[in-house]
């Protein structure tokens, strides 16, 4: 049996929506926490829809990924490079399934009755161990916000190193994520 060299068409397909869906919501995130945007509401409107999809889909890519073995790591990768892939994916996934869990956390807490209604159809409960509390509120969105920001350090540091793979090391490691490219060797 021949070793699998790229992830799952279903694992491709994750990974790309899941990523488009967090640059999309920090943008948004950035957007609508500045007073001269125009049309918060809907951007916070939109934000929240958006992150509950990252949460099922990344839920939904977590048991996924448990059923089905990723594609080996080049055999000449150094032991620190395969233990900072590895915290990189978990941290990854903790990011992906705990920043929407914080943003809906505080969207609980908060005294304001603003209703989360996913893309103006469906009506989105509040968490309900969450209790009202402004402290609570401002508590989550510290978190929501800084996680946020070290997210985007995060994705720099995935994106500095697919390329570092591709073009320096000149291995297959960016290819596995991406069908449109040619396989080396």
């Amino acid at each position: 049996m021949a070793a699998q060299t790229r992830y799952s068409k279903i694992a491709i397909v994750l990974h790309w929506t899941i990523a488009v869906l967090i640059i999309g919501l920090i943008i948004f995130g950035l957007l609508m926490t500045n007073p001269n945007t125009p049309n918060r509401f809907v951007l916070y409107q939109l934000h929240k829809s958006f992150g509950i999809m990252v949460l099922l889909l990344s839920i939904f890519r977590l048991v996924w990924r448990l059923l089905h073995r990723p594609p080996a790591l080049p055999k000449d990768m150094e032991k620190w490079e395969i233990l900072a892939a590895k915290f990189t994916h978990i941290a990854f996934y903790v990011i992906m399934i705990g920043m929407p869990l914080l943003g809906w956390a505080m969207v609980s807490a908060s005294p304001l009755p603003i209703p989360t209604e996913l893309f103006w159809t469906i009506a989105w409960p509040d968490l309900p161990f969450i209790p009202e509390s402004k402290d609570l509120e401002e508590t989550f969105e510290f978190l929501h916000g800084n996680i946020g920001k070290l997210t985007i350090g995060l994705i720099l540091l995935h994106f500095g190193a697919a390329m570092k793979h591709h073009f320096v090391n000149k291995d297959n490691v960016f290819v596995r994520m991406m069908p449109w490219v040619k396989k080396r060797g």
